[in-house]
């Protein structure tokens, strides 16, 4: 958390699940920010929560209010090119929900746009601080399996229904899992190892009546490790979250970071005990170390959302390096392209 600093006027785009749930109390409970505007078509639940914000009804109230420094563009999936674009243009810091775009090309416009404006525009990859995944990277980073053979990584949920009334089971939207939840784990993918020379990948639906693919299985390819990320909504008993294995053991991961569950439950940010998991979610352990053999659960470390709005103070006020640059994001939606194409001619799919 910052301490002493000069506020960040914001603006939300919107006020569903991710205004609810992360921006607004990641906001709220970072004194650099200040949440002055929420856009809401019909509703005023934003001031229940924030009496001192005001909501407006049309996107253009928000760029057009020259004190608002930084858009949160939390809408719809289909709507974060446009919206990005006039906020750009309008000469505001923006930082857009993943995915960044439903286009490759629609990205790397908006980066090229956010450049030659000298603008900041970063894409909230929240997850690149759960607790699990900063676990995983330790793991990786001090080489406690030996060289890393096998990444697996999985985000399975069960809802083996059409929830109604929501652009998210809309196949005219454009979305499905793969952008759904398959924008975090290629992120932290592109995080632990880089751009993949190539994709290959089946997606599905396979829930009745479903109108979006809702399960999925990739296999990126890297000349040294096998990698395969997985989600489904019909997974009603999950297995390990994450399964990597090296030439000397074994790390496995059960469970899902708290910090989403405890925002849902109005949880403070940054509270004392944020992010901590319970000693009954640890992984476990299986190696070979300085020729002892190992077999032990081992700490997870804790979970930080708050780092990610940190930093991106730093960088606006400081010219620190952001820590989601739109690159990484825009090669997301490029992986995710690949991917469909890949499914629908049955081929690799190269980089």
């Amino acid at each position: 958390m910052n301490s002493s600093c000069k506020p960040i006027k914001t603006a939300l785009a919107s006020f569903g699940m991710s205004g609810l749930v992360f921006h607004g109390p990641l906001l709220h409970a970072d004194k650099c920010f200040e949440l002055s505007k929420v856009l809401e078509r019909t509703k005023n639940e934003s001031v229940k929560k924030y009496p001192n914000i005001q909501v407006v009804r049309h996107f253009d109230e928000l760029c057009k209010d020259d004190s608002i420094e930084l858009i949160i563009v939390n809408t719809p999936d289909h709507t974060h090119y446009d919206l990005c674009k006039q906020a750009l243009e309008y000469n505001k810091h923006v930082v857009v929900e993943k995915p960044f775009t439903q286009k490759y090309s629609e990205a790397l416009e908006l980066m090229e746009l956010a450049e030659k404006k000298n603008l900041l525009l970063s894409v909230f990859q929240n997850r690149r601080w759960d607790g699990d995944f900063l676990t995983v990277k330790k793991v990786i980073s001090e080489k406690l399996l030996g060289r890393l053979v096998s990444y697996e990584a999985h985000f399975d949920r069960y809802r083996n229904f059409i929830q109604p009334d929501t652009w998210k089971e809309n196949a005219h939207t454009g979305t499905g899992t793969l952008f759904n939840l398959g924008s975090h784990l290629i992120d932290q993918v592109l995080v632990l190892f880089g751009k993949p020379d190539a994709v290959t990948a089946d997606i599905r639906a396979l829930r009745s009546q479903s109108s979006i693919d809702d399960t999925f299985e990739l296999w990126l390819h890297y000349p040294h490790v096998r990698v395969s990320l997985a989600a489904s909504y019909l997974v009603r008993e999950p297995g390990p979250r994450y399964a990597l294995h090296g030439t000397e053991g074994s790390f496995l991961k059960w469970g899902i970071d708290p910090q989403e569950e405890a925002l849902k439950k109005g949880a403070a940010p940054g509270s004392k005990g944020w992010g901590e998991e319970p000693e009954s979610e640890f992984g476990l352990l299986h190696t070979t170390l300085n020729g002892k053999n190992i077999k032990e659960k081992i700490a997870t470390l804790p979970g930080d959302y708050t780092a990610f709005y940190t930093n991106i103070y730093r960088a606006l006020r400081h010219g620190e390096k952001l820590a989601v640059n739109p690159g990484e994001s825009a090669m997301v939606t490029q992986i995710i392209e690949a991917a469909f194409l890949s499914h629908n001619e049955k081929r690799h799919v190269e980089i």
